[in-house]
C-alpha cells in the first residue's frame, strides 16, 4: 500500500468514526501529574509551513475551540520513537551519549531529507497533516536506526507500538465531546489536498519528551546537522 492509500483509507474510516460520534477523547491531555515520558528521534518542519498550518487549525478552531491544538514549538514529525512513553521514564536510568553514538553512526552516507506536506488525514482522536518524503532516505535511515539499536544492548522500544513508516504531522486532538463534528470535517474536506509547502530537513533532534511534545515538558538532548 502506498502512503497516498494509507492517508486516504485512514481518513475514510476516521471521519466516518467522527461523523458517527464513535470518536475517542484523550483524557490525559490536560493532566499535569501524567508522568508518560520517553526518548524521541525527530525533526521539524519549517516556519513557512508551520505558518501555513497555524492558517488551518484556525479554520478548525472556529467551529471546535475546545479541542488540543499544537503550537508552532511542538510541530514535528517523528523519524523514531526510540523509547516510547511510559510512566516514570527519566534521563538517569540511560546513558544519553551512548544513544547519541548509535544515531551518529545511523546518519552515515544520510542523503537529503525533503518532506512535502500536502494535504489532511484523522485517525479517531486526531487531526493530521499529511507527509510525503521524498525518495527512500527517510526509510533508509529508519531502517538503519532499527538494526543498530537491535544489535545493542540499550534500552529501546522501537515499533513496538506500531512500524513507523509515515511522516505526518499531529496538530488537533480530541479532548472534550466534539460540538460541530460535520463542520469540523467540511473544513478538514477543505483542506485534505491543500499544499502546506515542502522543507528540506537541515537537522535532526534527538529529545526527552512527554507523550503529547509539548516543549515545556522537553529536554533538548542533541542537534544532528544533515545539510
Amino acid at each position: 500500500m502506498s502512503l497516498a492509500e494509507h492517508y486516504n483509507q485512514l481518513y475514510k474510516t476516521s471521519s466516518e468514526a467522527i461523523l458517527n460520534r464513535n470518536y475517542s477523547l484523550d483524557s490525559k491531555i490536560n493532566n499535569r501529574s501524567d508522568s508518560r515520558f520517553g526518548i524521541t528521534f525527530l525533526l521539524r518542519p519549517s516556519e513557512k509551513i508551520k505558518t501555513n498550518i497555524q492558517l488551518f487549525l484556525k479554520e478548525l478552531k472556529a467551529v471546535e475551540p475546545n479541542q488540543y491544538y499544537y503550537p508552532d514549538s511542538d510541530i514535528h514529525i517523528t523519524v523514531m520513537s526510540i523509547i516510547s512513553c511510559y510512566e516514570s521514564f527519566s534521563l538517569d536510568k540511560i546513558n544519553v551519549e551512548d544513544y547519541i553514538n548509535i544515531i551518529q553512526n545511523s546518519l552515515a552516507d544520510l542523503g537529503e531529507i525533503k518532506i512535502e506536506f500536502r494535504g489532511v488525514t484523522a485517525s479517531n482522536s486526531a487531526i493530521m497533516i499529511q507527509g510525503f518524503p521524498s525518495g527512500e532516505t527517510l526509510n533508509n535511515l529508519r531502517n538503519k536506526l532499527r538494526e543498530n539499536f537491535r544489535n545493542s544492548t540499550l534500552e529501546q522500544s522501537i515499533d513496538s507500538r506500531y512500524s513507523i513508516s509515515t511522516a505526518h504531522s499531529t496538530v488537533m486532538r480530541f479532548t472534550e465531546e466534539l460540538q460541530n463534528p460535520k463542520e469540523l470535517i467540511e473544513v478538514v474536506e477543505q483542506f485534505r489536498d491543500y499544499t502546506f509547502g515542502e522543507f528540506t530537513a537541515d537537522k535532526l533532534e534527538l529529545v526527552f519528551n512527554d507523550w503529547y511534545q509539548r516543549a515545556e515538558n522537553t529536554i533538548h538532548l542533541e542537534d544532528f546537522l544533515i545539510n
